[in-house]
């Protein structure tokens, strides 16, 4: 798979480091607990056709910085593709810190959109009852 790459910040390029594309910080950030930063992670890319970017906060991500994704997962689509379309990482401070610039934050794949999707009205779903959404059954 090849990806267009757009640098929009010197030492922004993404790197691979097993299954996902890690991303950097594309300025250095300060902030402060309880503050929502959007954090430019330097690039803007175009997906393959048939393909949209799933962005995750790296695994070390909260320990190092004590930033929260707030989208849970970002979702980039095929169509945000535009020389001026940087990529951000949204998040929410619980502690003061500073991220520099260069400092890997994120990570992203690129991942098949869903196809076409029929749905089917019915009354019984054939499967067993786990008890509610959470619950697992307790």
């Amino acid at each position: 798979m090849k990806i267009k790459v757009k640098e929009i910040r010197p030492g922004s390029l993404p790197e691979r480091h097993g299954d996902w594309v890690d991303l950097k910080a594309g300025l250095t950030v300060k902030y402060n607990k309880g503050d929502f930063v959007m954090i430019p992670l330097g690039v803007a890319m175009r997906l393959p056709q048939g393909y949209e970017g799933h962005l995750l906060p790296r695994s070390s991500t909260f320990k190092k910085y004590g930033v929260l994704l707030v989208n849970g997962t970002g979702i980039i689509d095929n169509a945000y593709a535009g020389n001026g379309d940087e990529w951000h990482f949204p998040v929410f401070a619980t502690r003061d810190g500073v991220i520099r610039k260069g400092e890997r934050i994120a990570q992203f794949r690129a991942v098949p959109v869903m196809k076409s999707v029929k749905f089917s009205l019915v009354s019984d779903l054939d499967g067993p009852n786990r008890g509610g959404f959470g619950s697992t059954g307790r």
